[in-house]
């Protein structure tokens, strides 16, 4: 069975020795460089890589994973796509020896954030490990591997293939913004898209235009899938508080509750504004109503305060406004044990100790 990485790359050469070490299972590599200007074409050609260099423009990411894709040799069983700060768990190539059969793509676990720790917060499946001609990429950025046949696609679930990221969190992502204004722009239509385009408005604090965006993705007929529309809805929220209209907000936090009330997001992200407006026995139910939520949906829509210390970092505060000393030292020590690197929760406890019972 012949299996390939591929990738593309620039400006990568803090992260070149360590994912050639990671993707190194492969029979080959192959890497389309779009314009470093460091020494990570030079470091990729130390580790025997293939490598060609290519400048892409106007710049899409679909277009520069799909010249890269065309790299790979056509007699190849398997394609694993991957990014320069990624890193797989080892072994993976002997999963897939094992299991792949006749699959056409796989599913696999992906750690998205780590805390400090470096225990993994946001977890969901990825799929980029594929066939090799039956896919291609669509998209000017968040750019999805799409199947191209028109027979029914045969998908394996991998749970022992484990993918970890880990980004430069230096690089810019200042291109975003016009490539998901241009794919709105190309399909009107695509709920994807127009929910990804809200967001990045709202992270440049733009949050009219957020708002508006949002609004539209929850108008679509297709925009059926709970987990992101219940973080359309998250989103408008956070655009309202700032905006100070804090009525607002709450009605789009309830109505996100009554999207998906399976997920823990936004009964923390409420639970966060009702402490802002000081109502502490609303955060501690809503807090405690995200703690039965045991189930962590491997998707990307998770936020990390859901699964980290923030839940019982509010608890622990709630309680030492409501003068329960015990509570809060239970809670307290709770947030401690997630997060043992804060400061400030290590302050609170000795705060918290002088209480009077």
């Amino acid at each position: 069975m012949k299996i390939v990485v591929y990738a593309i790359s620039k400006n990568e050469e803090k992260f070149v020795d360590r994912w050639y070490e990671s993707m190194k299972e492969a029979d080959e590599i192959y890497v389309l460089d779009t314009g470093s200007t460091d020494k990570t074409v030079d470091k990729l050609k130390k580790h025997k890589i293939n490598v060609k260099t290519e400048i892409i423009k106007p710049w899409r990411f679909d277009v520069a994973r799909n010249k890269s894709l065309e790299m790979v040799p056509k007699d190849t069983d398997i394609c694993v796509c991957t990014d320069l700060d990624e890193v797989f768990n080892p072994g993976w190539r002997k999963v897939l020896e094992e299991n792949w059969k006749d699959n056409q793509r796989a599913k696999y676990n992906y750690n998205w954030h780590f805390d400090e720790n470096n225990n993994p917060v946001i977890s969901y499946y990825l799929n980029k490990i594929h066939t090799r001609n039956d896919y291609t990429w669509i998209y000017p950025v968040h750019e999805v591997l799409t199947y191209t046949k028109t027979t029914e696609e045969k998908i394996i679930t991998l749970d022992n293939i484990t993918l970890n990221h880990y980004p430069d969190k230096t690089k810019s992502r200042s291109s975003y913004l016009p490539l998901l204004k241009l794919a709105v722009k190309e399909n009107p239509n695509n709920d994807r898209n127009m929910h990804y385009l809200g967001r990045e408005y709202m992270y440049y604090n733009q949050n009219d235009k957020a708002i508006k965006f949002l609004k539209k993705h929850l108008k679509l007929e297709t925009a059926t899938w709970k987990d992101e529309r219940c973080a359309s809805m998250r989103f408008i929220a956070r655009c309202y508080i700032r905006k100070q209209n804090y009525k607002e907000a709450l009605k789009w936090l309830d109505k996100a509750i009554k999207e998906a009330p399976y997920l823990r997001d936004p009964y923390v992200e409420k639970a966060l504004l009702e402490y802002t407006l000081e109502n502490y026995n609303k955060v501690i139910y809503l807090c405690n109503q995200a703690l039965d939520i045991k189930t962590n949906e491997k998707t990307y829509i998770n936020e990390k305060i859901s699964y980290d210390h923030t839940i019982y970092d509010l608890l622990s505060m709630c309680y030492y406004y409501k003068n329960e000393k015990q509570l809060a030292l239970y809670y307290i020590d709770k947030a401690i044990k997630q997060s043992p690197n804060i400061k400030r929760l290590q302050d609170n406890k000795k705060y918290f100790s002088k209480m009077k019972d």
